[in-house]
């Protein structure tokens, strides 16, 4: 799968991504204690919709654009929604934030956040995003050119005993699965008590769960939790039918929201009758 991130920037499986990511930020926030966050595939942090390559998708009207425009949405999605809308304040739908860019906005002071971008080009533009705009919001450090499940074995375990590790690959390697299930081999090996979330595509319900299996089975894990929405019927395994997340150590908070949510954003997102979620622990301590 080649997911060059700008065609599809806004769409169901940001939603998805990014409203379950300021879940999990929301609750380590609520301890005064601070918290690090590395984002293993950054991307460049800001998306323009009415760009060109956005554009020749419009993924993001399915998306984002759905779910901004639906009423009365939960409280759990407050916060996502209004990062949204604050970039947007002429009503206006154009720009859509990357996940460093929420992450930055949910950063106190006492926090710090590691983005890693292989792509040098793609590197600068993702400091110049996030980092300019935010010079007072915890410690921002862009790895430019480094490889994300390199870092994730080189900066583990942190200085900061609290925190997450936020793996979203763009699947462009046949052994994408592999290699993140190794990276969470390694970084749970060294940094027992951290939150690992892992987002992945679904086009092959077999291969995501064989891949899923392979994480419960992990003797370095003894929490995992998985929720995959799909967000139509699974029949043509070319497609991405929908996209899921993974939970080593999830923060408590966030599974007690799942259904909240997910409730809420399937339905605006549902491209045919065959839309649904679920959530379920794989390895329950």
């Amino acid at each position: 799968m080649n997911y060059r991130h700008s065609y599809h920037a806004g769409n169901f499986a940001d939603v998805m991504k990014h409203a379950l990511q300021w879940a999990c930020l929301s609750y380590l926030q609520q301890k005064e204690k601070p918290f690090w966050l590395l984002d293993t595939h950054a991307g460049i942090g800001m998306y323009d919709l009415l760009g060109e390559q956005a554009s020749k998708t419009g993924e993001w009207q399915a998306g984002i654009a759905k779910v901004l425009a639906a009423p009365n949405p939960p409280e759990e999605l407050a916060g996502y929604l209004e990062a949204v809308r604050q970039l947007n304040p002429d009503q206006t739908l154009r720009w859509y934030p990357g996940s460093p860019y929420l992450a930055a906005l949910q950063l106190r002071s006492q926090d710090a956040l590691t983005l890693c971008e292989l792509h040098p080009a793609d590197a600068q533009e993702l400091s110049e995003n996030v980092t300019h705009d935010f010079p007072h919001n915890g410690t921002i450090h862009v790895e430019a050119g480094r490889n994300g499940y390199a870092a994730l074995k080189a900066l583990t375990p942190p200085p900061i005993k609290r925190g997450m590790v936020l793996i979203d690959p763009p699947f462009e390697q046949r052994d994408e699965f592999a290699q993140v299930v190794q990276a969470l081999r390694e970084g749970t090996k060294r940094w027992a008590n951290g939150s690992y979330v892992v987002w992945y595509p679904i086009k092959d319900p077999v291969a995501v769960s064989e891949f899923q299996q392979r994480v419960a089975d992990l003797n370095t894990v003894s929490k995992v939790y998985c929720t995959d929405m799909l967000v139509r019927t699974a029949q043509d395994p070319s497609k991405m039918n929908g996209c899921g997340m993974l939970f080593v150590n999830p923060p408590f908070g966030v599974v007690q929201q799942m259904a909240t949510i997910m409730d809420f954003i399937t339905p605006l997102l549902a491209q045919d009758q065959g839309a649904e979620w679920q959530g379920s622990w794989l390895l329950e301590a």
